[in-house]
This record gives structure tokens, C-alpha cells and sequence, in this order.
């Protein structure tokens, strides 16, 4: 009787408790899952869209003048003067150097010498001949004395014709002594000084005359670009393509832009074997001569996406040599997604060509963490300063 009561006791002690614990089980539950729920991490999301976009690539460019003109010496001699200063804007016809050169000097002396001397032979001929005439008319001589006074006549005015040739090449030679500007321009560097010997075979030319009112910039497409370039421009050839082709815009070497647009010009026939590069020339203005030949520059030219696929920079990363970015499903499950995008951001922004489609909603900060399948609470880019709040 007693083992009875005992165990009815502890029967009686065991449902309480385990209602108990049931109770406590039930009560923590929703609390659990609310605690779950806010275990979830909020993450910035925006949205692919599409929209029309500017595309700005650079290339390093080289400038040339309209005009480089070596100043060569043509004559052998030495530099007696020199009228202009490295820099100096010069104009055509200006004197820029003398060339001390005696022995023209004397070529044109000695050719006028010649000349008189000829001009008294073709004199002495001409009497020769007048005093001839008379005696074939008396029949005293044959006509044979007068053809050949009539023959040294046209010897005597032939050799005073090449005498004059003489002079005339003579005073060319010595005209070479003064050399002057052939174009409007900036005078280069001056290597030879005062009292320099110079030839026409000399190493360096006098100077270089730049015509730089207007200059090119030259750069270099690869195949790829070219290809790009030929596939975005309406035109039969490539000169109808040049005329849709926008505006350019060229970039200084301390980096500030040049005020002045400048224009497409002329794409090289040829790609070059080696680098598979295509040569290209633009064209600008430069009234007030601030760009100068020989300088670096960078080339921008903007291109025109129309429907395209727009992602923040930031929204992306690279992993292990491809760059990726990571999608949101509606349930919040994320997706790490490799992209292809354009070579040239448009900004602050990638023009996407493979992996994501308008509509798609991507993580924008804290997303290299993040792995298949995790799921996150997305606050979308429009609500992101309310929910920091």
C-alpha cells in the first residue's frame, strides 16, 4: 500500500513539471524565430537599369605642327649670324641666319668677269662678220668666209649665254648664304652657334620652323577598338564614318583640358604587324600657340551607349581575374554572378554586356562576403538614408 502512494506521488510531481516545460518550449518559440529574423543582416541593393550613357576612353597622343620644317644649310660655310632666338614666332621671308661663305663671293665675281669677256667675242664675231658681207658681195671672198663668220658669231653669243648661266647659278649659290623662313612658325632649338662651321651633309639641321595654328595628335587603336570603332559609326568607308565621329577632346600633360574640340582626321590604311595597332590623327586649333610639336597629350573620346545596362563600380569586385557582382532573388537569397563589361567605365558606372539583365537587383556594399545561397535583408538605394537613420 505504501509502494502504491509513492509512485502515484511521483507521477502527480512529473506532469506539472512537464506541462511546465512544455509551456516554456511553446512560449520561446515565436521569440526563437524573432530572434532569427533579426539575425538577418540588412545589405544596400540597387537595380540594373537601362539608360543612354557616355562612354569617355583615353590614349596617349603625341603632337605634331601642321608644319615641321628642318633649316638646312645648303651651302658650306660658317654661321655668321643668327637673327631669331629659340622660341621666337617667325613669319615667312624673315631672315633667320647669314652663312659667311667667301668662295660664292668670288663665283659671282668670276662669272661677271666671264661675261664681259664673252660679251667682246660675241663684239669681235659680230665685226668679223659685218666686215665678210661686203667682200662676198664683190665676189673678193667666197661665201664660205661668211658662214664661218656667221658660225663663230653663234659660238661667241652661245659662250656668253653660258656666262650668264654662270652668274646666275653663282648669285643663287651666294643667295643661299641668307637663309630665311619658308612658312610662318616657332623657331626649334638652335644647336649650331656663331662661328659654327655647317654644310648641307651636317647631322643636324640650323633649326626646325613649326606651323603650329593648327596641330595633329597622334594615337593608336588596336584591332579590337578598331573594330568596335567601325561597327558604331554609320558610312559606306571610313570617311563617312570620320564625319559621324564626335568631337574629341585632348588632355594636357599636367593633366588639364585643352579649351579647343578637336576632330577625327584620317585612320591609317595599314595595322601594324608587331603591336596590331592602327594609327590615327586628330586635328585642333591653336590660335594662341599654347600646345607646341613634340609634346605628350592624352586624346578622350566620348561614345554613345544607347540602352545599356548600367552597374555602380563599387557594386562589383574582382575575383581571381574576373570581375563579379552579387544578385538578390526576391526571398532575399544571394547569388554571386561573374559579369563581362565594357572595356571604358562610363563614370562611375560599368555598361554590363553579360551576366545581368534590367531588373536585377545587386548588392552594393558588403558584397565580398557574401556567398551562394546566404540570405540577406536587401534595402534598395531609395530607402538606404531612411533605414540608416
Amino acid at each position: 500500500m505504501h509502494k502504491t502512494n509513492t509512485i502515484n506521488m511521483k507521477a502527480t510531481i512529473q506532469l506539472p513539471l512537464f506541462i511546465t516545460l512544455l509551456f516554456l518550449i511553446q512560449s520561446c518559440g515565436p521569440e526563437q524565430q524573432t530572434a532569427q529574423q533579426e539575425s538577418i543582416q540588412e545589405y544596400p541593393v540597387t537595380t540594373i537599369v537601362k539608360g543612354e550613357t557616355i562612354i569617355n576612353t583615353e590614349y596617349p597622343a603625341t603632337i605634331e605642327g601642321q608644319q615641321n620644317i628642318e633649316i638646312r644649310s645648303k651651302v658650306d660655310g660658317f654661321v655668321a649670324q643668327i637673327f631669331v632666338d629659340e622660341g621666337a614666332a617667325v613669319k615667312k621671308g624673315q631672315l633667320l641666319f647669314r652663312i659667311n661663305a667667301p668662295q660664292y663671293e668670288q663665283e659671282v665675281r668670276t662669272a661677271s668677269a666671264a661675261i664681259k669677256n664673252a660679251e667682246a667675242e660675241v663684239n669681235t664675231a659680230k665685226m668679223q662678220v659685218e666686215k665678210t658681207l661686203p667682200l662676198v658681195r664683190e665676189g673678193i671672198v667666197s661665201e664660205y668666209e661668211l658662214k664661218l663668220a656667221n658660225f663663230n658669231l653663234h659660238a661667241k653669243e652661245a659662250a656668253l649665254l653660258q656666262a650668264r648661266a654662270g652668274l646666275a647659278n653663282a648669285r643663287t649659290n651666294l643667295g643661299y648664304t641668307a637663309i630665311s623662313s619658308p612658312a610662318d612658325g616657332v623657331v626649334g632649338s638652335i644647336p649650331y652657334k656663331t662661328g659654327s662651321l655647317v654644310s648641307s651633309t651636317s647631322v643636324q639641321p640650323l633649326t626646325t620652323v613649326s606651323n603650329i595654328a593648327h596641330v595633329f595628335a597622334y594615337f593608336s587603336f588596336n584591332e579590337k577598338q578598331f573594330l568596335d570603332f567601325t561597327d558604331s559609326f554609320t558610312g559606306k568607308n571610313m570617311r563617312e564614318k570620320l564625319k559621324h565621329f564626335p568631337a574629341v577632346t585632348l588632355l594636357l600633360a599636367n593633366g588639364a583640358e585643352y579649351k579647343e574640340k578637336g576632330r577625327m582626321e584620317s585612320i591609317g590604311g595599314l595595322i601594324n604587324t608587331e603591336t596590331g595597332a592602327v594609327n590615327l590623327r586628330a586635328g585642333f586649333p591653336n590660335p594662341e600657340g599654347i600646345i607646341r610639336s613634340g609634346a605628350s597629350a592624352t586624346i578622350r573620346i566620348p561614345l554613345q551607349v544607347k540602352d545599356a545596362l548600367l552597374i555602380p563600380a563599387k557594386a562589383t569586385y574582382e575575383m581571381q581575374e574576373k570581375l563579379m557582382a552579387v544578385t538578390v532573388n526576391k526571398d532575399g537569397t544571394v547569388k554571386v554572378t561573374e559579369i563581362e563589361v565594357m572595356d571604358s567605365p562610363a563614370g562611375e558606372f560599368y555598361v554590363v554586356k553579360k551576366g545581368l539583365n534590367a531588373g536585377d537587383h545587386v548588392v552594393i556594399e558588403g558584397k565580398g562576403g557574401l556567398k551562394d545561397g546566404t540570405k540577406i535583408k536587401p534595402v534598395f538605394a531609395s530607402k538606404l538614408s531612411t533605414a540608416k537613420k
